[in-house]
């Protein structure tokens, strides 16, 4: 795939004067083939990649480069973390501290959910939620304000109480809860005010979880009992191929606890309890999927659908995804439906979840309880492109927000509207990068044209 190519795939067209003016310095690391994203639908634009193994070879970095963006585990479907001149990721920074006494753990910004999980748990702790894919890095995650589920859960992002990161001079910074509203435009930060380098989180005391699975849940449930539905367990997912007005599978993520046994019913809202492992895509093999059948575990290996230990698929997909507000999820339900001959010949799975509000500036979820219904989509940029503003229409009544590191096709006139602190974002961000350092092309298009 050519660059034009890509970037038609992405959303975004980047014109030649864009493209000429950087020039690759000396100095870069040069990898020794094309890089892209886990996916395989986006190729970065620079063979430029820095990783640091020192805070202060970082801030050499940043200091010697006009335009460099941050890049984590590379899982943006789109060119949120792209290049034309250097990235730099900070996969030498995994070190973790555990402050027992403050319930908080420091990480660097190199850590992945699903290795941090395990030494924070046998120290007796955990973290509120975790995202589908334990494999996803904990300053990436944050920084894109991704998400596990649950009607009372707040995304990834509610957990962080600091973040420390070098700004466009290479100068350190740490912002935490006591910055006031200020860290709330900070944390979910699309690697614009900065580098980050290290992340602090609250801990809560370590909770058991069993998995349990569905069939065949009728979309008419959702009608009357939308959010009995979402809160009967910790974490609750809804998989469609949008066939049949009804959900293919329920994954049900209770509590265990010694005082509260599970009942678990044949029948739950006229779904059909599964005799036996699934994958969110009927057809595929769940041995890469986390243990389901009721059986207690630790929080970390319930909560996301897949196994640190296996990769969950090829990784050749697209994803996009759109939050609504909770109160009007199942009408935004029926209204996707209504394209559901458009969809499906192109789709793997569509999940639905839900996520509580929270005050992060550019959280999907801010101020707003929401649903998040989420598209994984075959590998066939062309159709999906088309299909997309038709879902896009199909929401435009209830404002949208898609996810920063997905596929959409909506632009900046549309943050303006269902962001009311974006102008403030932009101002938080002047104060810490003047220059535009750390935007790019397709940063420039979503948020400031």
């Amino acid at each position: 795939m050519d660059k034009r190519q890509f970037l038609k795939s992405s959303g975004v067209l980047v014109t030649g004067s864009f493209l000429s003016r950087f020039a690759n310095p000396d100095t870069a690391q040069r990898s020794a083939k094309p890089r892209t994203n886990w996916a395989g639908n986006l190729t970065y634009h620079t063979d430029n990649l820095f990783e640091p193994a020192t805070l202060a070879e970082l801030q050499q970095i940043v200091k010697d480069h006009p335009s460099i963006r941050p890049l984590g585990t590379r899982h943006s479907f789109n060119a949120l973390a792209d290049s034309t001149q250097a990235q730099v990721a900070l996969s030498n920074f995994k070190d973790i501290t555990i402050d027992e006494k403050a319930h908080t753990v420091t990480v660097g910004a190199g850590i992945r959910y699903g290795d941090l999980a395990p030494v924070i748990d046998a120290k007796g702790f955990a973290i509120h939620n975790l995202a589908s894919l334990p494999h996803i890095s904990v300053a990436g995650a944050i920084a894109t304000g991704t998400h596990g589920s649950g009607l009372h859960n707040k995304n990834l992002s509610s957990s962080v109480a600091a973040i420390e990161f070098v700004d466009a001079n290479g100068d350190l910074h740490t912002l935490s809860r006591a910055d006031g509203d200020k860290f709330n435009g900070a944390v979910v930060n699309l690697g614009l005010l900065g580098v980050m380098t290290r992340v602090t989180l609250d801990l809560e005391p370590s909770f058991q979880i069993a998995q349990t699975v569905y069939t065949d849940i009728p979309f008419a449930e959702l009608g009357h009992h939308f959010d009995a539905i979402f809160g009967a367990g910790y974490s609750v997912s809804i998989f469609t191929d949008w066939q049949h007005a009804r959900g293919t599978e329920l994954w049900l993520k209770r509590l265990v606890t010694a005082d509260h046994p599970l009942d678990t019913p044949e029948l739950f809202y006229n779904a059909t309890l599964a005799t036996k492992n699934l994958h969110p895509i009927p057809a595929l093999d769940p041995v890469n999927c986390t243990p389901q059948m009721n059986v207690p575990g630790p929080w970390y290996e319930r909560l996301p659908h897949f196994r640190m230990n296996f990769t969950p698929s090829s990784g050749e997909e697209l994803q996009t995804e759109y939050f609504v507000p909770r109160a009007q999820g199942y009408q935004v339900i029926r209204a996707v439906e209504t394209l559901h001959d458009k969809i499906t010949p192109h789709l793997l799975t569509t999940e639905l979840r839900t996520i509580a509000a929270d005050n992060l500036w550019l959280s999907m979820a801010y101020q707003q309880d929401s649903l998040a219904i989420h598209f994984t989509w075959k590998l066939q940029w062309p159709e999906v492109q088309k299909i997309l503003p038709l879902i896009e229409a199909k929401l435009a009544p209830f404002n949208p927000r898609p996810h920063w590191a997905k596929l959409s096709t909506l632009k900046a006139d549309h943050f303006r509207k269902v962001y009311p602190k974006l102008d403030d974002f932009k101002a938080l961000v002047q104060q810490y990068d003047p220059k535009g350092k750390f935007r790019n092309e397709f940063i420039s298009a979503e948020l400031y044209s």
